[in-house]
């Protein structure tokens, strides 16, 4: 497959500072690790904020940021804050092989995410990819874990992970610090060990 696909981003990614590290390389402040960035550097060919139906629940650990990272599950109520980014379908490949840990270089045939809407590419937590919607024909595509907030290990996201969740939020949505909290603090795993309150006082900080 060839072509373009627009990535769906619902977690650290909402950030433009920390996805372009995923792009040209290089680590995001407060997290642990540097990554290589993709085969191909240019820069995303458009970008935009956007809603999906479901839920994201906060579970395992990173090895990033420490604390439970965000997935995506289509099954829960209500609706999720993303931004899409248009790429390449060899920056998308390389982004997921980032995300799991693994080299970049491996190109994907997404034909089956597109076709059926899902794709499981193999075990790791976010190597099954969601068709989430078209836009002029292009295929919207995001990536998660293979089973849903019922089946997963609930995780409190970290502080450093919850402020780049914030800073995405308030750039791609325009959110007030205050609905920022409110939507983040109130996520299954999250609201184990934070309130809305107190992801506030830690954005603002």
């Amino acid at each position: 497959m060839r072509g373009r696909v627009w990535y769906v981003a619902y977690g650290s990614n909402l950030a433009s500072e920390r996805f372009r590290c995923y792009l040209v390389g290089g680590r995001p402040p407060g997290g642990a690790r540097r990554h290589p960035g993709c085969r191909d550097t240019t820069p995303v060919r458009a970008e935009r904020p956007m809603t999906l139906p479901g839920g994201v629940y906060f579970a395992h650990t990173s090895p990033t940021w420490g604390g439970g990272m965000a997935f995506y599950d289509p099954g829960l109520p209500g609706r999720v804050a993303a931004r899409a980014y248009l790429l390449s379908v060899s920056q998308f490949a390389d982004v997921i092989s980032q995300e799991m840990h693994r080299e970049v270089g491996r190109d994907l045939d997404l034909t089956e995410a597109v076709r059926t809407g899902r794709q499981r590419l193999g075990p790791g937590r976010y190597e099954t990819i969601v068709k989430v919607g078209e836009d002029g024909g292009v295929p919207m595509l995001t990536f998660t874990a293979p089973h849903g907030a019922a089946e997963a290990r609930l995780n409190a996201p970290s502080a450093p992970y919850l402020r780049v969740l914030g800073r995405g939020l308030r750039e791609s949505h325009g959110w007030s610090v205050e609905r920022a909290a409110g939507y983040l603090a109130l996520r299954p795993g999250a609201r184990d060990g934070w309130t809305p309150e107190s992801v506030a006082r830690l954005l603002r900080g």
